[in-house]
């Protein structure tokens, strides 16, 4: 049976180096939206510029933050084994 562990194989795109990492870029990059949308009304739409630096922090929308996160926590918990054409994703050997 070949055994290949999936946090060795793709690369990061989405998922950061710590979940506290990940979650402190989720922070600042909801507080900016949502700081943004909830300041129109004081600020006028130039609070609306705060908006981009939110997503760019999320790296792109916040589904894709949430993405990141999931991998980020599983990250080296689970393995793609392969067996006679068959491939399924499992829990990793709690002996490594």
């Amino acid at each position: 049976m070949n055994t290949v562990n999936i946090a060795n194989t793709e690369p990061p795109t989405f998922a950061s180096t710590s979940v506290a990492r990940h979650l402190v870029r989720g922070v600042i990059g909801f507080g900016l939206i949502i700081g943004s949308i909830a300041l129109v009304p004081f600020a006028g739409p130039i609070s609306l510029l705060a908006a981009p630096p939110g997503l760019v922090a999320l790296r792109g929308c916040p589904t894709c933050w949430l993405i990141g996160l999931v991998r980020t926590v599983s990250r080296g918990r689970l393995q793609r084994r392969c067996a006679d054409g068959v491939c399924s994703v499992a829990g990793a050997d709690p002996a490594r």
